[in-house]
C-alpha cells in the first residue's frame, strides 16, 4: 500500500468521504472489514482526495480494517483518514491511548472530533471551556509533531455558534493556531438551513482566517444545499457520504454534491476522467451496503433523466437540453423515455429508437401505438417499468398487429393441494404448440406462479433451449381496484434475467394467477427475441 497517494488535483479543494464512519451509522447499515475494503476501493477508483476509514482502537473491526487496508489495498487517488477524538480532560495526548491508537492505524490522516458548544463541553466532557480549548491545541500539536497531517471536526459549531459565538470561534482559533490544515464545522443535529450557513462560514471565516470545511447532516433536507451554501462562503473542504448513508436521514450525498462542484461551479475536484463513473460507483456501494439503490437520487437514479410526458418528449425530440439540466452521460447515466397513457407522438417515437425499433415517418403506426398504449394503460398495464412488455407491443404493430409468436399456448392450469399434515403442494401443467409439436409439461413449485413459471419453461426449452439460463428475479403484485375485494383487478410485474440482463413483463387480469400468466409470457418470448431466435410464425 502507498500510504499517501498521488493525485493530480491540488490541494486547494478537498472532497473527504466519511461512508465508512459516519454513514456506517445508518439504521440497517452492518459493515463487516470486507464491505469497508471493498467501498474504500470503490471510493478510490472515483477519485475522491480523503477516505475517512474509521475509529481505529475504537471497535475491533475499525482497527482491523487499518491494518487490512495497510497491506491491501493500493491508493491512487485518495489517503486513508483515522478519525478520533481530543485527548482527555487532565490529561495528556502523549499520554492518552486513544490518541497512540490513532498513530498505531498508519494513516497519514487524522480527523479529531472536538466540543464546540459550550453546553457540551460542560454536560458532556464535564470540564472547563478552557481545558478544552487545550485539549484541542495538545492532542492536534502532539499529532502534528508525529508527522501526521490533522483536520478537527467542531461538533455542534452551529448550535454552539448560536449559543456562544465567541467561544465556538476560539474552537477554531486554537486548532488552527495548534497546525490543523482544515477546521470542519459541523451541523451535527442537521437542523440548519443554506442562508444560515452561509452567514455563519462567512463570519466565522473572517474572524478567524483558518480553512474552513463543512460536515452536513440532512434532516431539514438540506444537506447538499448547505454544503453548497458553504462553499459559496468560502469552505475548501466538503464533508459527505455515499448515497447521502448516514445517521437519522443521512449526510449530504457525495454525488450531487461533486456533480454539482464539477459541472455547476466549474471545479475541478476529481481527477480526468472520474466523473463519468458516478452512477457506476453509486450504484456499487450501494450492492456492497445491500440496499436497493434509490431511483430518484439527483444524478445517479434510474429515474434521473426519465421524462414521461407527453410535451417534455416532443422537446426532447428537438433538444434534450430543453428537458435535462445536463448531458446524463456526463455522470455515466442514461436518458430513458417512459411510456405511459401520457405518452405521445414524440413519447413513442423516442422510445422505438431507444430500443431500436425503427418507426421511420409513419404517422399512422405512430399513432396507433399511442392508442394501444392508452387503452390497455386504462384497463391496468403499466409500460413505464414494463419494456420489454412495451417492446414486444411495439413490434406487434409494427407487423400490422399480429404479436411475435414463439408458440401457442392451448391451455395452462395451476393447483394448490392444501395437505392433512399442514403441508402444500403446488403443481402446475401447461399444454402448448411450438414448430409443430404438441407438448405438455408439468412441474411443482414454492407457490403456483413458480409452478407455472417451470412448467412453461420445461415445455419450452426443449424446442428453445435458449430458455434454460433465464431466472425469474423479482415478482411484485398490486391490487388496483381494492374496492372489490379478492375479486378485483390485479397487475403482476415480473423481472427475468438470462445472466447477462434483466427485463420487465406485465401481465393485468381479474386473479393473480392470469396475470402472473400473462407476464410470464411475455418474458419468455421476450427472452427468445434478446436470444435472437426468430419467430415461428
Amino acid at each position: 500500500m502507498t500510504e499517501t497517494a498521488t493525485s493530480e488535483l491540488d490541494d486547494a479543494f478537498h472532497v473527504f468521504d466519511t461512508t465508512l464512519r459516519d454513514g456506517a451509522q445508518r439504521e440497517g447499515i452492518n459493515l463487516t472489514v470486507a464491505d469497508k475494503l471493498a467501498i474504500a476501493r470503490h471510493l478510490d477508483d472515483f477519485g475522491v482526495g480523503f477516505i475517512e476509514g474509521g475509529w481505529p482502537g475504537a471497535n475491533p473491526r475499525d482497527t482491523e480494517f487499518f491494518a487490512r487496508a495497510r497491506a491491501e489495498i493500493d491508493f491512487r487517488h485518495a489517503q486513508l483518514v483515522a478519525f478520533g477524538a481530543t485527548r482527555r480532560a487532565g490529561a495528556t495526548a502523549a499520554e492518552d491511548p486513544q490518541v497512540r491508537a490513532l498513530l498505531e492505524s498508519g494513516a497519514p490522516v487524522v480527523t479529531l472530533v472536538a466540543k464546540a458548544h459550550d453546553r457540551h463541553v460542560e454536560l458532556a466532557l464535564r470540564t472547563t471551556l478552557d481545558e478544552n480549548l487545550e485539549m484541542v491545541r495538545d492532542t492536534v500539536s502532539h499529532l502534528r509533531a508525529q508527522g501526521r497531517r490533522v483536520f478537527v471536526d467542531c461538533e455542534h459549531f452551529f448550535d454552539g455558534y448560536r449559543a456562544n459565538p465567541e467561544y465556538a470561534k476560539a474552537v477554531v482559533r486554537t486548532a488552527a493556531e495548534a497546525g490543523a490544515d482544515v477546521v470542519i464545522l459541523c451541523d451535527t443535529n442537521g437542523g440548519m438551513l443554506p442562508a444560515q450557513v452561509h452567514a455563519v462560514v462567512s463570519t466565522v471565516l473572517a474572524d478567524t482566517g483558518a480553512r474552513l470545511g463543512i460536515h452536513a447532516q440532512d434532516d431539514t433536507g438540506c444537506a447538499v444545499a448547505n454544503t453548497l451554501a458553504a462553499v459559496d462562503a468560502g469552505a475548501t473542504h466538503v464533508q459527505c457520504t455515499a448515497n447521502g448513508y448516514g445517521e437519522r436521514v443521512g449526510n449530504a450525498n457525495l454525488f450531487p454534491v461533486v456533480a454539482a462542484l464539477e459541472l455547476k461551479y466549474g471545479k475541478k475536484v476529481l481527477p480526468e476522467g472520474r466523473l463519468r463513473e458516478t452512477t457506476r460507483i453509486s450504484h456499487a456501494i450501494a450492492e456492497v451496503v445491500n440496499l436497493t439503490p434509490s431511483t430518484h437520487q439527483p444524478y445517479v437514479g434510474l429515474s434521473a433523466f426519465a421524462h414521461k410526458a407527453g410535451l417534455h418528449a416532443s422537446a426532447i425530440k428537438v433538444d434534450p437540453d430543453l428537458y435535462q439540466h445536463i448531458d446524463p452521460e456526463q455522470v455515466g447515466n442514461t436518458m430513458r423515455m417512459l411510456v405511459s397513457d401520457m405518452a405521445g407522438r414524440a413519447s413513442i417515437e423516442l422510445k422505438g429508437k431507444e430500443l431500436g425499433v425503427d418507426l421511420g415517418d409513419d404517422r399512422e403506426l405512430v399513432g396507433r401505438v399511442v392508442e394501444r398504449v392508452k387503452e390497455r394503460e386504462l384497463k391496468g398495464y403499466t409500460y413505464e417499468a414494463a419494456d420489454a412488455s412495451f417492446e414486444l407491443l411495439l413490434r406487434s404493430e409494427v407487423q400490422g398487429g399480429r404479436p411475435l409468436r414463439y408458440f401457442e399456448v392451448e391451455s395452462w392450469r395451476a393447483i394448490v393441494e392444501d395437505r392433512p399434515d399442514g403441508t402444500h403442494a403446488n403443481e402446475a401443467t401447461v399444454k402448448l404448440w411450438a414448430k409443430g409439436e404438441r407438448i405438455v409439461a408439468t412441474a411443482e413449485g414454492n407457490g403456483p406462479v413458480n409452478a407455472l413459471d417451470r412448467a412453461l419453461r420445461v415445455a419450452l426449452e426443449k424446442i428453445y433451449p435458449q430458455l434454460a439460463n433465464l431466472e425469474l428475479v423479482d415478482y411484485k403484485v398490486r391490487i388496483l381496484e381494492g374496492k372489490h375485494g379478492t375479486s378485483s383487478t390485479t397487475r403482476v410485474l415480473i423481472s427475468t434475467s438470462d445472466g447477462t440482463g434483466e427485463w420487465a413483463t406485465v401481465g393485468v387480469a381479474d386473479n393473480v394467477i392470469a396475470a402472473s400468466w400473462q407476464a410470464l409470457e411475455d418474458a419468455c418470448t421476450y427472452g427468445l427475441l434478446r436470444a435472437g431466435v426468430e419467430p415461428a410464425e
